[in-house]
């Protein structure tokens, strides 16, 4: 049997929504290769559950990592809950799995796009009030001041100016303390 619903959880519903436009473009890459001059960093938890990596690219990201998606990647499978790549680092190809509540960032630095994602879908609203009130983040992930993780697209060199215009976050929609 569903329980009810008291109220509407819109904060969840648009992080769903926004990561079923990084899911997208993952399919359609997965169906026929990047676009043009479309490549994707992705920025992802290492420790989130479900997150596949060897021992040795676990023990050089313990908490994150982020990935591009450019000229070299193999294997892209899209599932609805994760997706999988193989890449090459430093000259070894490593398949890595990684579910699509562990990403925290994704851009599109050709298409000045970008995405934040606040965090797992799952927790409850108690667990996020507790971690907005937190000023440092202890996970390694760089933050831009307010405890966002900041957008991979601002350390980039090849993004037009303009490109932050482009991230969308869901800070606005989140209840304030």
């Amino acid at each position: 049997m569903d329980e009810r619903i008291e109220h509407f959880a819109y904060d969840r519903m648009v992080e769903q929504a926004l990561r079923g436009v990084l899911r997208e473009a993952l399919k359609v890459t997965e169906r026929q290769g990047l676009p043009g001059a479309h490549h994707f960093y992705i920025t992802f938890h290492t420790n989130h559950p479900g997150v596949v990596l060897s021992p040795r690219l676990r023990s050089q990201h313990p908490d994150a990592m982020t990935i591009v998606l450019q000229n070299q990647f193999w294997d892209l499978t899209v599932d609805d809950d994760l997706f999988s790549v193989s890449l090459s680092f430093g000259g070894i190809r490593e398949l890595l799995t990684i579910p699509f509540e562990a990403v925290t960032a994704f851009a599109d630095p050709h298409a000045t796009f970008g995405l934040q994602f606040q965090g797992a879908l799952e927790q409850d609203d108690e667990e996020e009030d507790d971690e907005e009130d937190e000023d440092e983040d202890d996970d390694g992930i760089e933050t831009d001041g307010s405890g966002r993780a900041a957008s991979p697209i601002d350390d980039q060199d090849d993004v037009r100016d303009g490109a932050k215009d482009n991230v969308v976050t869901l800070d606005t929609f989140r209840k304030k303390p």
